[in-house]
């Protein structure tokens, strides 16, 4: 599964072992990104961490952000 890192809700990282929660939640705060290879200029990304986005980037690509899910990276409304 390829997953748009600027559209993408913290919870596909699920499915990516050891991304979830703590570098997803990376991922998702820091967006939106112009290339998947500025997921590797987030603050703060352990070396370790780096490894792992390193890992699933195969499986990533960086869209244009859409207005209507930016607002729901984090929380997509699951408390609703």
């Amino acid at each position: 599964e390829i997953v748009d890192v600027n559209n993408a809700n913290i919870r596909v990282y699920l499915k990516m072992p050891g991304l979830y929660p703590t570098v997803a939640g990376k991922i998702a705060s820091n967006g939106p990104y112009k290339s998947v290879g500025d997921l590797y200029a987030i603050k703060g990304l352990s070396g370790a961490e780096k490894d792992l986005i390193k890992k699933y980037e195969s499986r990533f690509v960086a869209k244009e952000p859409s207005a209507d899910y930016v607002v729901d990276r984090i929380n997509n409304g699951l408390y609703r």
